[in-house]
C-alpha cells in the first residue's frame, strides 16, 4: 500500500473498535506526515447503520438503567501507551467526564448533565452517557482531521465483500457492497463487526415455535436495548433464563422501568437490610432462573478496577512468559491453573489473618509462614501440593472458615429446598451475604480471592493468546471450565444491584425456580415451563400451587436473559455468512485431547496485524478482523480497553485491543509496526 499515490480504506463497524481504528489511523498518518511511503491521500470509509462511535450497543439514546460493568476510571477508546502516535484529540472516559462536569458541552442533553453532576471516578456510568462519550470523540477527531485526510460515513449495512480486480499499483482491491445497492471500491477492509445477532439453539428453536403455535411470548437473546419489554404484561409470570449481566438489565426495565422504587429499608424491621421495594403494581412477577440457581456475584468495593491488597506471587506475567522463552506451549490445567490457584489460597488466607485473625487456631503469622511453603511452585504434582496445603489449613484454620473454592460459584450446589420459599429465603441470605462482603471491600476474604482471580484474567489473557496454550486445553480447561467460572465471580454487577434483587424477592416481585433447571412446553395449559430436579413442592410453591417435588413453574412468557451467541458458524451476518460462503474467512478449529477437530466461536487468523485465513488457509491479505471475532486467538474480547489506572498494575493486556487497531491500521499505511510481537517456537507441554 505504501507505493499508492493514494489510500482508501473501510472501516465496517463504527462502534468502539471501528472508532479505535479511526483514531489510530488518524494519530500514524498526522505523525508520519501525507506523502510518507509515496501516499498523498488517505480517504476512509465508515459504514455502519448506527453512529459512529456508539455503534449498535452504546447508543446514548438508550435507558439510563442499563450500566456498564465497569466504573468511571476503567475504559478508554483511545490509547496511553509513549510507544503509539499521540491521539490528536479524545480522552480516557475518567477524563472526559472530569471536563464535562466542569465546562458542561453545548450539545449535552438535561439527563446527561444530570448523571454526570453526581457521577464519580469509582462509579458505574449509563451505557448511553459512554456511548455519548465515543460519539463526542469521533466528533474531536472530525474537527483536527490532518492534511490528505478525508472521512465518509454510511449510515447502512454492508452485504458483502469481495475481492476486485488489482488497482494500476498492482494492490489488491475490495469491492464493498452496501444496503443500498452502492459499491465501494478499495483497498483494505477492516472488519470490527462487534456483537452480531446468532441462529437460534435446537431448544430455543423448539420453544421459538411452541411460542408462535399456542400464541405465547418469546424474547430470544438479543441486546436489551433491542428489547421491547412493553409486551411483557403486569402482574402475570415470566419466565426469565440467565441470571448475568443481561438478567439485571431486564430487572431494571421491569421494575424501575415502570415506576417502582427502591428505599432505604426499615433496619429494625427488616433485619438490617438496605433496601426495600415500594412496586407501582405494573410489574410482572419474575420467576429466575439459571445452571447455579444464583446470579453474579456483585462487585468489591475497592478504589481501583484491581484491589490494591492482593498481588500476584505465582502466576505472574514473567512466570508465565517462561514457557514461552522455554520453548514451551503450557496446557491450562496442568501448567496455569496451578500457579492462579495458589494466588486465590494465598489470597483467601492472608486476608482472613488479617481481617478475622479469631477465625485462626494458632498465631497468623506462623500459619502464613506454613501456609507460604506448602504453596511454593515445585517438582510436587497438584495432589501433593494440594494435600501440603490441606494440611497446613486442618491444623491452622476454623472449619467454618476454610475456603470452598469452586464452590464460590455454585452457592446452593449440593442442596435441596422444600418449598420456592425456602428457595428464595436462600437466595436473598445468599445475595445480602454477597453484598456485604462487597461493602468489605479489601477486608473481605471472599471478595479478595476473587481480586486475586481478576488479577490473574489480566495475565492470563496475554499468556494464552496467538497459540499460547495447547488446543486441547483451550477448548477444555479455559473454555471448557475455567471461563465461565470466573465470570460468574469476577464479572458480575455493581453490589447494588445485589440489594435490590433482594428487596425485589422480598417484595413478592422475583422469584427463582433453583439450580440446574429444565425448560419446557405444557400444550395442554399453553405455557412454558420450568423446574429444578433440587426443589420440592409445598402450598406455597409458586404459580403452580400445591405441588409436589418436580411440579414446574408456569408462565405464558419467556424471556432469554443471554446475548446472542458469539460464534461466527451461528451468526445472522449476511456480510460474514458471504465471507464464509466465498472462502475470505474461516472458523477456527482446534483439536481436542481426543483428537477430533472442533470449531471454535471465532475466525481464523494470521497474527500481527489480525488477518483472516481463507478457507484454502491462506492469508487473505487486505482484511483486518479486530474484536470480538478474534476470539480463538484471544480471550475476553467483549471487555474496553482499559485505562491506565494511577494506583494499580498495567498489564499489557489491558491496552490491547487498541495496539490491535495500531498494527492494523499502520499495516493499512504501509508503515512498520511500533513494537513486532510475535510468539517464539514452543513445543507441546509433555505430561
Amino acid at each position: 500500500m505504501g507505493t499508492a499515490q493514494n489510500i482508501r480504506t473501510a472501516l465496517i463497524g463504527a462502534g468502539p473498535r471501528g472508532t479505535s481504528v479511526l483514531e489510530r489511523l488518524l494519530a500514524n498518518w498526522a505523525q508520519a506526515g501525507a506523502g510518507h511511503g509515496g501516499a498523498q491521500a488517505l480517504h476512509i470509509d465508515v459504514i455502519d447503520p448506527y453512529p459512529a462511535g456508539p455503534g449498535h450497543v452504546w447508543q446514548p439514546g438508550q435507558s439510563r438503567l442499563y450500566l456498564m460493568n465497569t466504573q468511571s476510571f476503567y475504559p478508554t477508546v483511545v490509547p496511553e501507551d509513549p510507544e503509539l502516535a499521540e491521539p490528536l484529540a479524545g480522552h480516557t472516559f475518567d477524563r472526559w467526564r472530569e471536563l464535562q462536569q466542569r465546562h458542561p458541552h453545548p450539545s449535552l442533553a438535561a439527563q446527561e448533565r444530570h448523571e454526570l453532576s453526581g457521577l464519580g471516578p469509582a462509579d458505574f456510568p449509563s451505557r448511553a452517557l459512554y456511548g455519548r462519550y465515543l460519539r463526542r470523540t469521533v466528533e474531536e477527531l472530525l474537527t483536527c482531521l490532518p492534511a490528505g485526510v478525508t472521512v465518509d460515513f454510511h449510515e447502512m449495512a454492508a452485504t458483502s465483500v469481495r475481492r476486485a480486480g488489482a488497482g494500476q499499483d498492482g494492490d489488491v482491491r475490495f469491492d464493498v457492497g452496501l444496503a443500498d445497492g452502492a459499491v465501494l471500491t478499495v483497498g483494505s477492509v477492516v472488519l470490527a463487526l462487534g456483537h452480531l445477532d446468532a441462529r437460534l439453539n435446537p431448544e430455543q428453536r423448539e420453544l421459538q415455535a411452541a411460542a408462535e403455535e399456542l400464541g405465547l411470548l418469546y424474547f430470544p437473546p438479543a441486546a436489551p436495548a433491542d428489547v421491547d419489554w412493553s409486551r411483557i404484561p403486569a402482574v402475570k409470570p415470566v419466565l426469565v433464563r440467565g441470571m448475568g449481566l443481561n438478567f439485571f438489565d431486564m430487572m431494571g426495565q421491569l421494575t424501575e422501568g415502570r415506576g417502582g422504587t427502591f428505599l432505604a429499608a426499615d433496619t429494625a424491621a427488616e433485619g438490617g437490610a438496605g433496601l426495600r421495594y415500594l412496586p407501582s403494581g405494573r410489574e410482572p412477577l419474575i420467576i429466575a432462573a439459571s445452571r447455579r440457581g444464583t446470579p453474579y456475584r456483585a462487585k468489591a468495593a475497592l478504589a481501583g478496577y484491581y484491589p490494591a491488597a492482593v498481588s500476584l506471587r505465582y502466576c505472574t506475567e514473567a512466570a508465565l512468559a517462561r514457557f514461552a522463552e522455554a520453548g514451551i506451549r503450557p496446557a491450562f490445567d496442568h501448567d496455569l491453573w496451578p500457579l492462579l490457584h495458589r494466588d486465590a489460597l494465598w489470597a483467601y488466607y492472608s486476608t482472613l489473618a488479617r481481617s478475622q485473625p479469631g477465625a485462626i487456631l494458632t498465631d497468623p503469622a506462623e500459619f502464613l509462614r506454613a501456609l507460604e511453603a506448602a504453596l511454593r511452585p515445585h517438582a510436587h504434582t497438584t495432589a501433593k501440593w494440594e494435600g501440603a496445603v490441606d494440611s497446613v489449613i486442618d491444623v491452622h484454620v476454623r472449619p467454618a472458615h476454610r475456603l470452598d473454592l469452586l464452590g464460590l460459584a455454585a452457592p446452593l450446589a449440593g442442596r435441596s429446598f422444600g418449598s420456592r420459599a425456602e428457595l428464595d429465603a436462600a437466595v436473598v441470605d445468599y445475595l445480602l451475604d454477597d453484598a456485604r462482603r462487597s461493602a468489605l471491600g479489601e477486608d473481605d476474604p471472599v471478595k479478595m480471592t476473587i481480586g486475586a482471580l481478576h488479577h490473574g484474567r489480566a495475565v492470563l489473557k496475554t499468556a494464552v493468546a496467538d497459540g499460547g496454550i495447547t488446543d486441547e486445553s483451550w477448548v477444555a480447561g479455559l473454555r471448557g471450565w475455567f471461563e465461565s467460572f470466573v465470570e460468574g465471580l469476577a464479572s458480575g454487577p455493581p453490589a447494588l444491584r445485589a440489594e435490590q434483587l433482594a428487596a425485589l424477592v422480598r417484595a413478592g416481585v422475583v422469584r427463582f425456580v433453583g439450580p440446574d433447571p429444565k425448560f419446557g412446553v405444557d400444550r395442554k395449559a399453553g405455557t412454558f415451563t420450568a423446574a429444578s430436579p433440587w426443589v420440592g413442592g409445598g402450598p406455597d410453591a409458586g404459580a403452580e400451587g400445591g405441588a409436589v417435588v418436580g411440579d414446574p413453574v408456569a408462565a405464558a412468557a419467556m424471556i432469554e436473559a443471554l446475548a446472542p451467541a458469539n460464534r461466527v458458524s451461528v451468526n445472522e451476518s449476511p456480510l460474514l455468512e458471504q465471507l464464509l460462503a466465498e472462502g475470505l474467512v474461516r472458523p477456527r478449529l482446534m483439536m481436542t485431547a481426543e483428537g477430533t477437530p472442533v470449531q471454535t466461536s471465532g475466525l481464523d487468523v494470521a497474527p500481527h496485524p489480525y488477518r483472516p485465513l481463507g478457507a484454502n488457509g491462506s492469508v487473505t491479505e487486505g482484511l483486518y478482523v479486530l474484536g470480538l471475532q478474534l476470539s480463538a486467538a484471544q480471550w475476553g474480547t467483549a471487555i474496553a480497553a482499559e485505562a491506565r489506572q494511577k494506583n494499580g498494575p498495567a498489564y499489557r493486556s489491558g491496552q490491547r485491543t487498541l495496539r490491535d487497531a495500531d498494527e492494523i491500521a499502520r499495516g493499512i499505511l504501509g508503515f512498520q509496526p511500533h513494537q513486532k510481537m510475535s510468539m517464539p517456537s514452543v513445543r507441546a507441554h509433555e505430561k
